[in-house]
C-alpha cells in the first residue's frame, strides 16, 4: 500500500520462492508492503515492513564533469571552468573537487580546501615557470565520483594579445532630440584591455542618462531622451600593455532650429511695403535651415497673414500694406526637423520716408528730322531723393508697346536727342525721373509727330486748263507741283475772278475737298467770261497760284453723244438663270444726253436696277429668270443727236415640262408612255428625259428611265392589278424641269374581248313545258374568266330572242315554255 493510505493492493501473481519483484510502482511514492505465507490448509498472518521505501533508482556516485578548460594564464595563477556530469548518479551535485599536478610529480593534491559548486576557480599563488596539469571530480551523498580527463600542461606565464575592436556603428549617427541611442561592440585582449569613453576628448562620465556597461569581450555606452548637447565626436579606447585600439561616432542629435536672432530691422519702409532683415538662429538645430517663414500682421486686427515661406535669404520685402497702419513682422526658421518659435517685430507704421519722382510735365518735340527728333521737358519733384537719370521711351501711335529710346544714362540735361526713327512713322514720346528709390511714374505723352525732315511750301501747280465747260461750270485740269516741299500735297485751292472785277473768290473752301489734280467749278453765270487760277496745299501751306492763260466764256458745248460699249454689251449675253445680268456702257456727249433702257421696245422689267453717272450708265438684273432673257437697248439722246445699240440677252435655264403624257398599249406587265417636247427647252438642247412609276398606294416615286432621249418609252415589269401613275421631265445642261403627271392611274392588266360561242348545245331530255339543254365551253374566254351564259329562247317563226337567265355551268333547264 502507499504510505498514506490504508487500503492494501495484492500483488498479481503467487510467488513459490522467498524473494518478489514488485511491478507498475510510481517513482517518488513511499509504500508498505507485506507478506503471508500459504498451504493447502490456508493463508497465514501477515509480516509488514516496519518502514516506508521510498521508490527511486539506486543511488551511485556522479559521472566525471566535462569540458574542463583553462580560461586564463598568467605568471602566478590559473583560471578554469567546466561542466556538469552527464549523470549525477540518482543524486544533487554537493561539491567539486579540483586537483592538480605538477608535472615531473606522480601524485595529485587538492586545490580547493573549501566546499567549492562553483564551476570556475582561479587557482592562484602559483610559481612563474611551473607546470602543471588539472582535473576535477564531482561529489554527492554517496561520495566523489571519478575525475575528468587532464588538461594539458600549463606553464604559469603571462598571455600576450594586443587589442582587438569591433564596433557595431558607423562613423556618422544622427538622432532626433529626445530619442535614446547606443554605441556597442566587441573588443579582446591580453592582459585584459581598459575601454576609455570620450566625447570631443572629454571623458564621458555616467549619470541618469547616460549608462557604460562593460563585459569581458563587449562595450556599450547608452544615452537616455539624447539633447542637442549629446552632439560630438565620440571615442572608445581599448588599451593594454601591448597597445591600443580606437574607434571613432560623429554623432548628431538634430531637432527644429532655435528662433531667429532679433531684433527685426526695417532697413526701408514705404507706404505700401517694408523691407525688414534679422540674423540666422544661433542653433539651426543640426541641419541646414530649408528656409523662412514670414508673416505679417495688422496691429488693429489678430489675424497673422502669410508673406511668403520659401526664402533663405534673411532679408524680405513685406508687400501690400496699407498706408498709415501699423504692422508687426514674425519671422520663423525652418530646417528639415520642423519650424522654430517665432521671432516678433516691434510695431512699425507704412509710410513713405522718401518717394520716386513725380511724372514730368508733357515733353515738347522739337527739331523732327526723318530719323531723329529732341524731346524737352521740365524737371520734376524728385521725392526727397535728388534725380539720378531720366528715362526717356518711344511708340507709334498705334502701337501699345514703349520702348526705351536709349540705355545709357540721361543725366542732368532735361532734354534728349532720339535717333533710329523709321522714316515716315508717327511717334509718341514721353519721360520718367529715377532716384535711388525707383523709378517715378511717365509723363504724358508728346503730341504725335512724323518722323521727315522739316517741310517747305510746295512749288505751283503746273500747267492749268480749262478741259470743259457748260453753260454754268468749267472743268479744269492740271498737274501736281514740281515739288511738294517734303511734305505730302493735301490738296488743291481752285479760285476765280469774273473779269472786271477785283475780287477773287474760292470754289472750295478746303484743299482736302480737291486732292485731285482736276476740279468742275460750278454755279457760273452763262454767257460770263473768267479767269480761274490753282493753288497746292501741304502741311507747311499754300503755295504761290498758277493762273490758267486765257479766260474762259461760260456757255454750253455742242457734242453728240457717244456710245462705247463695254464687253458685256458687244455681243449677245448668255448668263444661267439665277446669276447677275449687267449691262454698260460709257457715253459722251455735250450736254450729257438722256439715258433710256428698253426691253423689245418695251419698258424693262421693274426689278431691274438702273444706275446713269456722268461718264456712263449701266443696267443690272439681279437673280434672272428664263423671262428675263430678249433683246435690249439702250438710248442716249442730247440736243446734238441720240445714239441706240441693241444687245440680244439669253438666259439659260432648265427646260419647261414636256406636252400631251399619254399612255397606250396597257398590258398586265407593260405600258407604252408617249409625250412631246417642252414649249420652252431653257436655251439649251434637251440631253434626256426622265422617266418614273408610282404604286399608287407608295408614296415613292421609281426612276424606269433617265437617258432616254426619245419622246416615248415602254414601261416593263408592271406587276398584273396594280395601279400606277407615271410622270416625265425634261432636263438640258442646266438642270432638271418641272414632271408632267398622268392625270389618272392605269392598272395593269391584260385588254378583255368577249368570249367566243359555247359550242356543241343539243338538249338532253324535253318536257311539254321544259327543255334540258347542255353544251361545251367555248374556244376562247376573250382574256377572262368565263363567268356565266347567258341562255335565250325563240319561239318558232318568232323573231327575237327571249332571255331566260344566266347560268355559271354548262348545263341548264328551260321552264315555262
Amino acid at each position: 500500500r502507499e504510505s498514506d493510505r490504508r487500503a492494501w493492493t495484492p500483488v498479481t501473481y503467487t510467488v513459490t520462492r522467498q524473494n518478489a519483484t514488485i511491478q507498475g510502482l510510481i517513482q517518488g511514492k513511499a509504500y508498505f508492503f507485506r507478506i503471508a505465507a500459504e498451504n493447502i490448509i490456508g493463508m497465514g498472518p501477515f509480516t509488514e515492513t516496519t518502514k516506508e521505501i521510498l521508490i527511486r533508482d539506486p543511488i551511485t556516485v556522479p559521472d566525471r564533469p566535462e569540458d574542463l578548460e583553462v580560461k586564463a594564464v598568467t605568471k602566478n595563477s590559473v583560471t578554469l571552468t567546466w561542466n556538469p556530469p552527464k549523470y549525477n548518479g540518482g543524486s544533487d551535485i554537493t561539491m567539486y573537487v579540483l586537483e592538480s599536478r605538477l608535472i615531473g610529480k606522480d601524485r595529485f593534491h587538492k586545490v580547493t580546501k573549501e566546499k567549492m559548486l562553483d564551476r570556475k576557480f582561479t587557482v592562484e599563488g602559483l610559481k612563474e615557470g611551473d607546470t602543471y596539469e588539472y582535473r576535477v571530480s564531482a561529489c554527492n551523498i554517496v561520495g566523489q565520483g571519478k575525475p575528468s580527463f587532464c588538461t594539458k600542461p600549463i606553464t604559469c606565464k603571462d598571455e600576450i594579445a594586443p587589442p582587438t575592436l569591433d564596433l557595431d556603428f558607423r562613423d556618422k549617427l544622427i538622432v532626433r532630440v529626445g530619442e535614446a541611442f547606443s554605441l556597442t561592440g566587441r573588443y579582446s585582449g591580453k592582459p585584459a584591455p581598459k575601454v576609455t569613453w570620450l566625447k570631443d576628448d572629454t571623458v564621458v562620465k555616467e549619470d541618469d542618462r547616460i549608462k557604460i556597461k562593460t563585459t569581458p569581450t563587449t562595450l556599450c555606452l547608452g544615452v537616455l531622451k539624447s539633447v542637442r548637447e549629446d552632439t560630438g565626436k565620440y571615442c572608445v579606447t581599448v588599451e593594454n600593455s601591448t597597445g591600443s585600439r580606437k574607434g571613432f561616432c560623429q554623432v548628431n542629435v538634430v531637432d527644429r532650429p532655435s528662433p531667429p536672432v532679433g531684433p527685426v530691422i526695417f532697413d526701408e519702409v514705404f507706404k505700401d511695403h517694408m523691407v525688414v532683415s534679422w540674423k540666422p538662429p544661433l542653433d539651426d538645430g543640426g541641419s541646414e535651415i530649408t528656409n523662412y517663414i514670414i508673416e505679417k500682421k495688422d496691429t488693429h486686427k489678430d489675424l497673422w497673414m502669410p508673406v511668403t515661406s520659401a526664402t533663405v535669404k534673411t532679408t524680405c520685402k513685406i508687400p501690400k500694406l496699407l498706408e498709415g497702419r501699423e504692422y508687426q513682422i514674425r519671422i520663423y526658421a525652418e530646417n528639415l526637423y520642423g519650424i522654430s518659435d517665432p521671432l516678433i517685430s516691434d510695431e512699425m507704421k507704412a509710410k513713405d520716408r522718401f518717394r520716386v519722382p513725380d511724372a514730368p510735365e508733357q515733353p515738347i518735340i522739337k527739331d523732327v528730322t526723318k530719323d531723329s527728333a529732341v524731346v524737352v521737358w521740365n524737371k520734376p519733384y524728385d521725392g526727397g531723393k535728388p534725380i539720378t537719370n531720366y528715362i526717356v521711351e518711344k511708340k507709334e501711335t498705334m502701337a501699345t508697346r514703349w520702348v526705351k529710346a536709349t540705355k545709357d544714362p540721361i543725366f542732368p540735361g532735361t532734354k534728349f536727342k532720339v535717333p533710329d526713327l523709321l522714316e515716315g512713322c508717327q511717334y509718341e514720346f514721353r519721360v520718367s525721373a529715377e532716384n535711388e528709390i525707383g523709378v517715378g511714374d511717365p509723363s504724358p505723352p508728346s503730341k504725335p509727330i512724323f518722323a521727315r525732315d522739316p517741310i517747305a511750301k510746295p512749288s505751283p501747280p503746273v500747267n492749268p486748263e480749262a478741259v470743259d465747260k457748260t453753260k454754268n461750270s468749267v472743268d479744269l485740269s492740271w498737274q501736281p507741283p514740281r515739288h511738294d516741299g517734303n511734305g505730302k500735297i493735301i490738296g488743291y485751292l481752285i479760285e476765280y475772278q469774273k473779269v472786271g472785277d477785283e475780287e477773287w473768290k474760292q470754289a472750295n473752301l478746303t484743299p482736302d475737298s480737291c486732292p485731285e489734280t482736276n476740279y468742275k467749278v460750278t454755279g457760273l453765270t452763262e454767257g460770263s467770261t473768267y479767269k480761274f487760277r490753282v493753288k497746292a496745299v501741304n502741311a507747311a501751306g499754300e503755295s504761290d497760284p498758277a493762273h490758267v492763260p486765257d479766260p474762259v466764256e461760260v456757255k454750253d458745248r455742242l457734242e453728240p453723244p457717244e456710245l462705247i460699249l463695254d464687253a458685256n454689251m458687244a455681243r449677245e449675253q448668255h448668263i444661267k438663270a439665277g446669276d447677275t445680268l449687267r449691262l454698260s456702257a460709257v457715253i459722251k456727249g455735250v450736254p450729257f444726253p438722256k439715258v433710256t433702257w428698253k426691253k423689245e421696245d418695251h419698258e424693262v422689267s421693274p426689278k431691274a436696277d438702273i444706275e446713269v453717272t456722268g461718264i456712263g450708265s449701266k443696267l443690272e438684273i439681279r437673280n434672272t429668270v428664263h423671262e428675263d432673257g430678249g433683246m435690249y437697248s439702250l438710248t442716249v439722246e442730247n440736243p446734238a443727236g441720240s445714239k441706240t445699240v441693241s444687245v440680244k440677252v439669253v438666259v439659260l435655264d432648265k427646260p419647261g415640262p414636256p406636252r400631251n403624257l399619254k399612255i397606250s398599249d396597257v398590258r398586265s406587265d407593260s405600258c407604252y408612255i408617249t409625250w412631246m417636247e417642252p414649249e420652252d427647252d431653257g436655251g439649251s438642247v434637251i440631253t434626256n428625259y426622265v422617266v418614273e412609276r408610282k404604286d399608287v398606294a407608295s408614296a415613292q416615286w421609281v426612276a424606269i428611265s433617265s437617258s432616254s432621249k426619245k419622246r416615248s418609252h415602254m414601261a416593263k415589269y408592271l406587276m398584273e392589278g396594280t395601279q400606277y401613275l407615271f410622270r416625265v421631265a425634261a432636263e438640258n445642261q442646266y438642270g432638271r424641269g418641272p414632271y408632267v403627271e398622268t392625270l389618272k392611274p392605269i392598272k395593269a392588266i391584260d385588254p378583255l374581248h368577249p368570249p367566243g360561242p359555247p359550242k356543241n348545245l343539243h338538249h338532253v331530255d324535253v318536257d311539254k313545258t321544259e327543255v334540258s339543254l347542255v353544251w361545251d365551253r367555248p374556244d376562247r374566254d376573250g382574256g377572262a374568266e368565263i363567268t356565266g351564259y347567258l341562255v335565250e329562247y325563240q319561239e318558232d317563226g318568232a323573231d327575237e330572242w327571249t332571255k331566260f337567265q344566266t347560268v355559271p355551268m354548262l348545263d341548264c333547264v328551260v321552264t315555262g315554255l
